[in-house]
């Protein structure tokens, strides 16, 4: 499938390489174009090597890089305002302080169709 100009370039940022290749493979499959970042560190320097970055995905529990994807989130929220934050985790739901104001939480395991359902409904209300 070919990248649709409507949908969004997604930064997925997940430290299970399965997770990352499947989630990855959904979302190009759905017509998103995707970049791949194991932790936070990665997703920040992509973040500020590139400017057509319209979606943030992160997982939570990220045991390598400096933080997790709630502290990501928070700070992409804070340097990107305009990059909505879709988090992703198996761990739990998130507390009241974790998440960012407008970020999304899907838990995990989660379906594709839901995923890729929930970036697109994202992407029409940033529009």
């Amino acid at each position: 499938m070919t990248h649709s100009p409507d949908l969004p370039v997604v930064l997925l940022v997940e430290d299970d390489g399965l997770l990352l290749m499947e989630a990855a493979d959904t979302l190009a499959d759905a017509g998103f174009t995707v970049l791949e970042a194991p932790h936070a560190d990665k997703a920040l320097t992509v973040l500020e090597n590139r400017d057509d970055v319209g979606v943030l995905m992160t997982d939570v529990d990220m045991p390598r890089g400096s933080m997790d994807g709630f502290a990501l989130a928070r700070l992409v929220a804070h340097r990107w305002p305009a990059i909505p934050v879709l988090v992703v985790s198996g761990m739990g739901t998130p507390g009241p302080n974790d998440m960012p104001e407008g970020a999304r939480f899907i838990p995990k395991p989660y379906e594709p169709s839901t995923l890729v359902r929930t970036l697109r409904a994202f992407v029409h209300r940033a529009a």
